[in-house]
């Protein structure tokens, strides 16, 4: 796992994720780079490609100022601290304005051959995960958003955004036919209401909580369940849209990539 932070306008911004594919797009400036380029590599992400694009992220981080990059394994609460103590330094006393956790796993499954390791393994790292990774940066979090002149609440100011996945949603139950992926399944819908409950949890410090539907991307995870009809590169540019737009009117909701609301 990979924790990478980027500015933009004074503007920071954290993302995690499992970031193992070579999905690389150059841009002009670091804040097209953190959401096009790094975002884009976190979406195509397998484990079996961590050494490639390890060193593609250093290359990023070398190339572009403003980027830092950190190892992290959110399985681990000392590496989280850790990642946590580092981002704080680098911050130099600013806030962290924005946290994307998009770190998950998925492992097919059925109602028959499921089995608690393999479902508490993939709870571990979508729910927990996320789950300590907020709590860590909570403080940094809530610095921003004491800090900023901005009213209301928006991805600009204090906000975070955990990336999870309509086939956790109980009305939806996306892609059941092509896959009944009980574990994801569960643990997307368990991080629906971890996204909730922060929602309620946060609103009084004004930090915008989201979760959000990528789409069934074109990805060595998506494509384990059959032929995805989005690329990467489209779901990403649609978050660029969604991003900015993001306000208080969306807090504690479950929104498509482009920002309309999706049933629980």
């Amino acid at each position: 796992m990979f924790l990478v932070i980027f500015s933009e306008k004074h503007t920071w911004t954290l993302l995690h994720g499992s970031s193992f594919s070579v999905h690389i797009l150059e841009n002009n400036t670091v804040f097209h780079l953190g959401y096009s380029a790094i975002y884009k590599h976190m979406l195509g992400s397998q484990r079996q490609e961590g050494i490639a694009s390890r060193q593609e992220l250093k290359n990023l981080a070398a190339k572009h100022q403003g980027v830092e990059i950190l190892a992290l394994d959110t399985s681990e609460p000392s590496s989280v601290k850790a990642a946590a103590t580092r981002v704080t330094e680098w911050l130099k006393g600013a806030g962290l304005n924005l946290l994307i956790n998009n770190a998950g796993i998925l492992k097919l499954s059925t109602l028959e051959t499921e089995t608690p390791d393999s479902m508490a393994e993939v709870y571990k790292t979508n729910v927990i995960g996320s789950m300590l990774v907020t709590q860590a940066f909570l403080p940094l979090l809530k610095k921003a958003s004491q800090e900023s002149t901005q009213k209301g609440m928006s991805c600009s100011k204090a906000a975070i955004i955990n990336v999870s996945s309509e086939a956790g949603s109980i009305k939806n139950v996306l892609v059941w036919n092509e896959g009944q992926i009980i574990g994801y399944r569960c643990s997307k819908a368990a991080l629906n209401m971890l996204t909730r409950c922060q929602s309620l949890g946060y609103a009084k410090d004004n930090i915008l909580c989201i979760t959000l539907h990528p789409g069934w991307l074109q990805t060595d995870m998506g494509n384990k369940l059959g032929q995805p009809p989005l690329t990467v590169d489209r779901s990403v540019q649609e978050i660029l849209n969604t991003i900015p737009s993001l306000s208080e009117k969306d807090h504690g909701t479950f929104v498509n990539l482009d920002g309309k609301v999706l049933p629980w």
